[in-house]
């Protein structure tokens, strides 16, 4: 029996256990090479050990039959016992291990252990080598088996780069989360079968942070295969999943089939055709218990998929968690932080590991005490920096430096950009604290039309709303993810939303009429689909946490039905000679040099904001190159430039007395 070791004493046990499983291997190898012999010899019972030796475990854990355990230890005895490789069956001809050796000298033989399907070649325990017939190629015992045999429980070489074990460190999960974890290791732990299950959602780490609870509460590993690194070669790939079953089962993990990166196939063009495929034949094929992870849900044809959404904890959770790592780090009581924490957690949807990372990194340096008036300023920079969705494809950054000085609008129309702005503010408050958000979740998403000429200020107001709430700004070209392939249309609304819902990300749809118009009367099936893509982007802007805007040159366009579900709409007019003068006021930074320029005869061109700035731009450019201030010269040839894009002339009237 093994002595009593102190407990904390763990490597000490291992190693200890590591020599005796050494021990007990060789003298299994011994039983083994007696019946070799040209007389049968006697040999002692081996005495069991506690943890049991490995080729116990390996035949239990395969379900090896005496025979091939005996088979199994006479190739591991060729690497590891040199008296048996001297042996002779005949003089002068050395043991080779076979299937003919075997079947004839080792005891409670059977054919079926030759078989592709019994464990030893199914699992791939031993490799064949080249002969005539099958009984008479050498066996060689596979090298990840034999280290497993002496104690050694490493990762397949085959593996290595393709599956990764992924540390099992349980991390504090709020309520919600945990309760998740219960539910699915009690399905692992009452399933009549290995079962799959799924976790679908955007967040690939608040994923992992729920299987690595799972395996930690059931005492298990995790071995991670991304999906994309699945060859396309079938006899490859049946290689690769024996091999990381079989590791799964030596080294008592979970598997996990990471597949977030990877788009459900559907009527467009599969740019993964043979990973899509080789997804679908694991999910099918594998017999032992599985995580998916997959941003949207797949099926099996022929095995039951038990599916959960993976949401972000509920706002009171991110609360509680963002004042208890906060509290802990800087030392000080909840109510000093629950001030910063609340504008935080109003605009931010952020699991628990991220909440701690972004205290780490917003806190780095910091010494002084959590009234310093930077800190909430470092822990927002740090969670705009966490957040910032991955749209790269699908939309583009705007960098905003502008502000409400910038912005020459009627005075109707610029309240109703503040009263936006005080919305998104004051949210939380109205949804959570005074109980708005207790009703449901749908219209609770601030969502805004702006509507008018190309060159009003659109893009500019989104701009300038940007810069007063601290928050980035994507443009979408609405145009560009409209699809003619059925339902990629909602996967690419889909994923800008869930990007962009962690960090309440300000998403600009521009324009608008690529999707939107007069709802006509169905006559076909694209037409059906067409009014789905519709009410699911105002679905999901109706539920989005942050803003959304959708501009159109054309308000005439949209249909009424659709303009209802939309809280505000803003029109932006063609400015008057008034609002021009003050844009052309504007227009010019403060460094730029300028000289004798007349605001009111400008003000003449009758031009919308933004071809006013390309003309100030193109006049600076002007009088740059002629060293020299920017003059009413240099707007006139600027400005007939202009013109002549626009495919206008420019009349006496507008341009009278200006040189």
């Amino acid at each position: 029996m093994v002595e009593a070791i102190p407990a904390g004493a763990a490597t000490a046990v291992i190693s200890h256990w590591t020599g005796q499983n050494y021990h007990y291997l060789l003298a299994a190898i011994e039983q083994v090479a007696a019946f070799l012999q040209p007389e049968a010899l006697t040999t002692a019972p081996l005495e069991p050990l506690n943890p049991p030796a490995a080729i116990e475990q390996l035949c239990k854990l395969l379900g090896l039959s005496q025979f091939e355990r005996s088979l199994l230890l006479l190739c591991a005895g060729m690497e590891l016992h040199s008296e048996i490789a001297k042996l002779e069956i005949f003089p002068g001809q050395s043991i080779t291990p076979t299937f003919s050796l075997a079947l004839s000298r080792l005891p409670h033989a059977h054919w079926s252990a030759t078989t592709p399907e019994s464990p030893l070649r199914r699992w791939h325990l031993v490799e064949l080598g080249d002969a005539p017939t099958l009984s008479h190629r050498p066996l060689r015992i596979n090298e990840r088996i034999l280290h497993f045999l002496v104690g050694d429980n490493q990762l397949e070489l085959q593996l290595l780069g393709l599956v990764t074990a992924l540390p099992i460190n349980p991390f504090p999960l709020p309520p919600s989360q945990q309760q998740l974890v219960t539910e699915i290791a009690t399905l692992f732990q009452q399933a009549s079968s290995p079962p799959l299950v799924q976790l679908s959602g955007a967040d690939s780490a608040m994923k992992q942070a729920i299987a690595a609870a799972v395996c930690a509460e059931l005492g298990y590993g995790l071995l991670d295969l991304t999906a994309e690194l699945l060859p396309a070669d079938f006899q490859q790939f049946r290689s690769i999943q024996t091999l990381w079953q079989r590791e799964a089962i030596l080294s008592r993990s979970l598997l996990l089939l990471d597949c977030d990166n990877m788009a459900e196939p559907t009527e467009a063009a599969n740019p993964y055709p043979a990973q899509t495929s080789a997804i679908a034949r694991m999910m099918e094929a594998c017999q032992q218990p599985m995580f998916v992870f997959s941003r949207d849900r797949r099926s099996a044809r022929q095995r039951s998929v038990f599916s959960f959404e993976v949401t972000q904890p509920t706002a009171i959770e991110q609360r509680q968690f963002w004042l208890q790592t906060l509290g802990a780090m800087l030392k000080t009581d909840d109510l000093t932080l629950s001030n910063q924490v609340d504008k935080l957690v109003s605009h931010f949807s952020l699991s628990p590991l991220a909440i701690q990372t972004i205290c780490t990194q917003g806190l780095s340096g910091q010494v002084s005490h959590s009234t310093d008036p930077t800190l909430s300023n470092r822990l927002w920079r740090a969670c705009l920096s966490h957040a910032r969705p991955r749209l790269e494809e699908l939309a583009q950054p705007i960098a905003s430096q502008v502000g409400w000085d910038d912005l020459v609008m009627p005075l109707k129309e610029k309240q109703t950009l503040q009263a936006i702005v005080a919305q998104v503010k004051q949210r939380a408050k109205v949804y959570e604290q005074w109980g708005f958000g207790n009703k449901g979740q749908r219209g609770l998403g601030i969502s805004a039309l702006f509507a008018g000429a190309s060159g009003t200020g659109k893009t500019l107001a989104a701009e300038v709303l940007a810069t007063e709430l601290q928050l980035d700004l994507y443009r979408i070209d609405l145009s560009s993810v409209v699809s003619k392939y059925i339902g990629e249309t909602e996967k690419n609304l889909r994923r800008i939303f869930d990007a962009a819902e962690t960090g309440g990300a300000i998403l600009l749809f521009d324009e608008a009429d690529a999707l939107f118009g007069k709802r006509s009367e169905v006559k076909d099936s694209h037409d059906r689909y067409a009014n789905m893509e519709v009410a699911y982007l105002l679905q999901r802007m109706e539920a989005y946490r942050g803003l959304a805007i959708l501009t159109t040159n054309l308000r005439n366009s949209l249909d009424q039905a659709f303009l209802r579900r939309l809280r505000f709409v803003v029109q932006f007019p063609f400015p008057d000679a008034a609002q021009r003068a003050e844009i052309w006021q504007r227009v010019f930074p403060t460094l730029t040099p300028t000289e004798n320029l007349s605001c009111s005869k400008l003000a003449k061109l009758n031009l919308p904001g933004g071809n006013i700035r390309n003309i100030a731009l193109n006049a600076a450019f002007l009088a740059a190159e002629s060293e020299s201030p920017v003059q009413m010269q240099h707007i006139l040839q600027a400005a007939q430039s202009e013109y002549i894009k626009l495919e206008r002339p420019l009349t006496d009237a507008e341009i009278r007395g200006w040189v």
